[in-house]
């Protein structure tokens, strides 16, 4: 099992009730549609992802234009390497993406996962 910080729990609990307009996009338009698991605002180690697919070890992080910064760049580094230290692949949008290539993102998020679009359950 992969470890957690219990102390991040609320903080996790606050932003699934918070998420970000591109992060309703691609929950309730893909990955509410997915046939596999997928856990928002899940904690792993010391970091809050914004989605986790388990059956996958496959993370999906939306990112706001703060990520551009060099300090935020090293410090996504240094996450993606812990969580690739667990086997755990992360894959990078921008919110940029989500709101003018949102079929382009599902495409490779479908792809990575081996799924097709003839997998999604029906939207709602």
């Amino acid at each position: 099992m992969i470890p957690y910080n219990k102390k991040l729990v609320s903080a996790a609990k606050k932003l699934r009730r918070n998420m970000t307009p591109e992060e309703k996009h691609l929950w309730y338009d893909l990955l509410k549609r997915l046939p596999l698991t997928v856990k928002r605002q899940h904690n792993i180690e010391n970091y809050i992802v914004d989605f986790y697919i388990p059956e996958k070890k496959t993370v999906i992080e939306i990112d706001g234009i703060q990520h551009t910064a060099p300090e935020h760049r090293e410090s996504d580094a240094k996450r993606d390497e812990v969580l690739s230290g667990w086997g755990i692949r992360v894959l990078r949008y921008s919110n940029k993406m989500i709101r003018y290539r949102f079929h382009t993102v599902t495409a490779d998020i479908l792809k990575h996962l081996e799924l097709d679009y003839k997998d999604l359950k029906p939207g709602i």
